[in-house]
């Protein structure tokens, strides 16, 4: 692949929009010219075919209704142009230029018909024509040849991303929602497919693969471009489905020139319109927006969850709706093929928060609970920061699948690739970083090795889970009356609503009590009788009057159990016992065996009742959480340096001052 031709192409590319300037925003510019990239790349690929296709045009009826299968044979590609024109012949007439370039686009076959109108490209023709500009811009795009002789589909898609990535910079939109650093869907693919070469190698073999969230359609193409490196002969169909129209008819079309099926690249939000219900794919990848809330489609999300449970895609649980990452993740296990199928295996880029956002028993936990118990996850990468266009933040690969190894069974491997990076020389937008082809081995080879070290750790599925328990501890009252309790209770909405009776009857029925010595509830609540309040108004001001003493009596329950304060309540993690579990929707009855009691029983004897003898743990409030704290467990302790060194240093920095002072005042 030849980067000189990507820049070169894309510099005359970017040229045609000087043209522009004056009459088009900075912003508006992509609207010109990435319709025109595409339909002059389908242009130069008819060119070689396209006599005969008129040949074989004009000998059929225009009734025939299976014309396109016979002028695609004669076109020798999945689409075709009956128009008599091409970019070079609608130059011939600049009088009519835009009558002849819409009749042109129209001579388009249905599914090229269909990419060329996700562009909207009829608006910006008129548009063009006025300003005197048509005959320029087309005259510029038909100097260039995109014929894959002179471009090839790999480099073509190179070429899109570059312009789209100056559009978005220049619009102020995110690139990074369009596509993926090519060097990081490299090391991607090469996880996916990390023990499937002497599968992939057969002869004839046909694979799938499906990218829900596929943009301009990059890492479909490195995928296929990975499979038929491995085996010319193996046949790999790829799925997508794409949200914004115009990378939507990009990824269609450069699938189309690469003989795929383009019905196959579906448009519409994969969550409320799934392009591919009920279909199942050997391979799934993506890279979802980051941290993209969902509340648009919310609605329909929240019936299938409610309606449909796991028989749908969101059994498991909903994300907060500012981060619709575990959707697509959810998305994506349901196209998984079943075990006996062959199951699948699926990669997908997130950044930091899918591994720990949400509390024990909140949508994010049981979503990662799900998938864990179900021995789904087989690793999790950490990546270096600032390797996409639109953010400099950390990321992670999740590799899921239903088919793990049998030495990977019942494991999460972690790996930390973390600093394995080279600096650009020139940073492009967010991107300062980029993975090195030796790094992208380095990280293939710790994942395959499977070995520990210190990039690579493996910890059994339990060891991400946790219990989180509620520790109690007795609620200790006093009571007094003095001036501030007396302003609590004056302070409280029960005093607001009292008659101006009571409000002077119940200072006098208190104030006979404030010399007696310790007092209790029980006493004040008859002292409070004469005043002939409801027993609500009277426990509140009870309670008013109450003061949080350690040394005071333990309250008790009717049964004469001890009652919580809640100001003392606090929660714990326990680390779940070391004992294999299935997957249940409602861990409640796991949560009450001996193995779980006896894990919590024993945390509280080890960690709690010796800092607090009085404390017992509220079993119905517990709740089973999972979270999976990577960098935790790639900590390294680095100790600070020594208080002589630090002092050195400030004396040096003092002296330095002085020098610098003695200089200004001479």
């Amino acid at each position: 692949m030849s980067t000189a031709s990507i820049n070169n192409n894309a510099a005359f590319i970017w040229s045609v929009a000087d043209l522009l300037r004056g009459d088009y925003k900075q912003s508006e510019y992509g609207k010109v010219i990435l319709p025109l990239t595409v339909l002059r790349r389908l242009d130069c690929v008819l060119e070689p075919t396209k006599a005969k296709v008129l040949e074989q045009a004009a000998k059929l009826p225009s009734s025939l209704e299976n014309r396109e299968p016979i002028l695609c044979a004669a076109a020798g590609e999945a689409f075709f142009n009956t128009s008599k024109l091409d970019f070079r012949r609608l130059l011939d007439d600049p009088e009519n230029l835009a009558d002849n370039l819409r009749g042109y686009i129209t001579g388009f076959s249905t599914v090229a018909a269909d990419i060329v109108a996700k562009f909207e490209f009829e608006t910006q023709i008129a548009r063009l024509d006025r300003a005197n500009l048509l005959y320029l811009v087309i005259s510029r795009f038909a100097d260039l040849d995109l014929h894959p002789d002179a471009v090839s589909n790999l480099e073509m898609g190179y070429l899109y991303e570059e312009l789209i990535r100056k559009f978005s910079e220049l619009s102020n939109e995110t690139a990074g929602e369009h596509f993926t650093p090519r060097e990081v869907i490299k090391l991607m693919v090469n996880l996916l497919f990390i023990d499937d070469d002497p599968l992939l190698t057969k002869p004839g073999i046909v694979k799938t693969i499906f990218d829900p969230a596929c943009g301009t359609g990059g890492m479909l193409s490195v995928a296929e471009e990975h499979i038929r490196q491995l085996n010319p002969e193996a046949r790999l169909a790829v799925y997508g489905q794409e949200l914004n129209a115009e990378t939507y008819a990009i990824c269609r079309s450069d699938m189309m020139l690469k003989g795929q099926d383009a019905s196959n690249i579906a448009y519409g939000n994969s969550f409320s319109e799934d392009g591919h219900r009920g279909a199942h794919f050997d391979y799934l990848l993506a890279n979802p927006p980051f941290g993209v809330e969902w509340k648009k489609v919310a609605d329909p999300i929240r019936d299938e969850h409610d309606k449909l449970g796991f028989a749908g895609r969101f059994g498991a649980g909903l994300p907060r709706i500012n981060d619709g990452s575990f959707l697509f993740l959810q998305h994506m296990i349901s196209k998984m093929k079943p075990v006996e199928a062959g199951g699948s295996r699926l990669a997908i880029v997130f950044n930091g928060s899918p591994l720990f956002t949400g509390a024990a028993g909140s949508g994010e936990s049981e979503i990662r609970r799900w998938i864990i118990e179900n021995d789904w996850l087989e690793a999790v990468v950490a990546l270096p920061d600032q390797l996409f266009y639109n953010t400099g933040i950390s990321t992670y690969f999740w590799v899921v699948t239903n088919r793990k190894a049998p030495e990977r069974r019942g494991t999460v491997q972690l790996v930390d690739a973390r600093d394995l990076f080279t600096k650009m020389r020139k940073s492009l937008g967010e991107k300062r970083k980029q993975i090195a082809d030796e790094q992208i081995a380095e990280i293939t080879r710790l994942y395959g090795g499977f070995t520990e070290g210190d990039r690579v750790k493996m910890f059994p599925n339990e060891a991400f889970g946790f219990m989180r328990i509620t520790v109690e501890r007795p609620m200790r009252l006093r009571w007094e009356i003095t001036a501030e309790t007396l302003d609590a209770v004056r302070a409280t909405k029960t005093w607001g609503r009292m008659s101006d009776a009571a409000k002077d009857a119940v200072p006098a029925a208190l104030g006979e009590l404030a010399n007696r010595g310790p007092l209790d509830a029980a006493m004040i609540t008859a002292a409070l009788k004469p005043a002939g309040l409801k027993p609500a108004d009277a426990k509140a001001i009870v309670s008013a009057l109450a003061v949080r003493d350690p040394e005071a009596p333990v309250i008790a329950d009717r049964k004469g159990n001890p009652e919580p304060d809640p100001d003392l309540r606090d929660n714990e993690n326990v680390p779940l016992p070391a004992m294999s579990v299935a997957y249940e929707h409602d861990p409640a009855a796991r949560l009450a065996t001996v193995e779980y009691r006896t894990a919590v029983d024993d945390y509280l004897e080890a960690e709690v009742i010796p800092y607090v003898p009085d404390a017992w743990v509220d079993y119905d409030k517990t709740k089973l959480g999972y979270e999976i704290p990577l960098t935790r467990h790639f900590y390294k302790y680095v100790p600070p340096r020594p208080l002589a060194e630090i002092d050195a240093e400030i004396k040096q920095l003092e002296a330095e001052i002085q020098a610098l002072l003695a200089e200004v005042t001479e």
